[in-house]
């Protein structure tokens, strides 16, 4: 009792809580549909919060992280060689999840099954002046807006490179980047203490509208991801073990990996299976130098889970809307926006919704849809947590091999 107290509940609450307000709401549409004009602006009002805070949230998340990498040869060299796997893996999760959605597509289980979604203008814009659009705003102001989200995370970069070279003369600048960048998770913590309220009145206007067929709108993306999550999760993690090491990877890396496998489910947390993961490291031969760089760089930075649910988000947005998701510069954009969302959502808390908000400004998609892949991704978060962080174990497996290191033949003799 006391464990489920101190640990499960702790680690779970923020889901448990989702899910009781998404129930209450539900029922609420269900059987006080008189009460459901009266809830709706609740819901508008979380959004608004989220929308509020997550503009300054990112600017500092990303210019914090750039400014505070350490500089040097040798480093250079690692961090060069992890962010071509980094980005190489989350780019095979996401077109793995592509496959599976022609496989198996959601457009016949959720098309038209929110009518109030079906009326989205579309853009008729030549792709160049769609691509400058995208990339850049011509006054600073506007850079601020989530209709502009990819220029504005340019924007951060470049702020973050220039604290970065500036030496000590950006000393202060960076401490007060770091400075923005606390405070605004905890800001956007509060405000998602609003979410089961927000997201459970939203739901409740939903159900009321539409009806009890809503339902049918999680079962199948949901069935998706976690049966594709979990052939990823032995499959692909056992690829990318024997591309590093063949068969004696896979082995050292399966023998290692159940205590992060099991922190990872209980705790929700990439940054909790940090330690563990570092043991795991070690034990499996990787050397010291790579594992204390890619597996902390990557619980920020690697989220192959999260490129699997961003591809799925997008896919049962533009199903819910009857759009066709499998066009080739959909396609393109969905990939991009997923190495986004795997940078991004990384150190922040409830990150995962930022790139919802950046699917939404991609794709010109209405902001009703933005409740129903948040809840996706809430509902997918413990296996994407299991993704996310067993990967980063396997990350530093090919890294170490690229780099020229083989593994240490007795790992237990390296001093803690």
């Amino acid at each position: 009792m006391i464990f489920y107290k101190t640990t499960f509940f702790k680690s779970y609450s923020n889901i448990i809580l989702l899910l009781l307000g998404i129930a209450i709401g539900s029922l609420l549409g269900l059987f006080a549909k008189g009460s459901i004009a009266y809830l709706k602006p609740v819901g508008d009002i979380f959004l608004n919060l989220l929308f509020t805070v997550v503009i300054p949230l990112i600017f500092f998340a990303i210019a914090s992280s750039v400014a505070g990498i350490e500089q040097g040869k040798k480093l250079g060299n690692i961090i060069s060689v992890m962010a071509l796997v980094f980005v190489g893996t989350v780019l095979i999760a996401a077109l793995v999840m592509i496959a599976a959605i022609w496989i198996f597509p959601l457009q016949e289980a959720l098309y038209s099954s929110i009518d109030q979604l079906d009326n989205i203008s579309e853009s008729t814009k030549n792709w160049g002046e769609n691509i400058v659009e995208f990339l850049t705003v011509n006054e600073f102001n506007q850079i601020l807006s989530r209709q502009h989200m990819l220029a504005f995370i340019i924007f951060s970069f470049l702020i973050g490179i220039a604290a970065l070279r500036s030496g000590k003369d950006g000393e202060q600048f960076r401490n007060f980047l770091h400075s923005g960048n606390e405070v605004m998770k905890v800001a956007l913590m509060l405000v998602m203490k609003f979410a089961p309220l927000g997201l459970g009145a939203y739901f409740a206007y939903q159900v009321g509208t539409v009806g009890p067929q809503l339902f049918g709108i999680y079962a199948k993306p949901m069935g998706l991801y976690y049966g594709i999550g979990t052939l990823y999760f032995f499959l692909g993690f056992t690829f990318y073990a024997f591309l590093a090491y063949g068969k004696a990877g896979i082995k050292l890396f399966w023998k290692n990996e159940i205590v992060p496998a099991v922190t990872a489910v209980s705790t929700c947390s990439s940054i909790a299976v940090i330690p563990v993961n570092l043991i795991a490291a070690r034990k499996i031969g990787i050397q010291d130098n790579i594992a204390n760089v890619v597996i902390p760089l990557g619980a920020n930075l690697h989220k192959d889970g999260s490129s699997l649910s961003s591809i799925v988000k997008i896919a049962v947005a533009f199903a819910i809307i009857g759009r066709d998701f499998m066009e080739p510069t959909t396609i393109i954009t969905a990939l991009g926006i997923t190495i986004i969302v795997s940078i991004v959502a990384g150190g922040i808390p409830n990150g995962g919704y930022i790139g919802e908000l950046l699917m939404i400004s991609a794709y010109d998609l209405p902001t009703e849809a933005i409740p129903a892949v948040m809840i996706i991704g809430t509902l997918v978060d413990p296996l994407a947590t299991l993704l996310n962080s067993n990967g980063d174990t396997v990350a530093a497996m090919l890294v170490n091999k690229i780099t020229g290191n083989k593994l240490i033949s007795n790992p237990t003799v390296i001093s803690e």
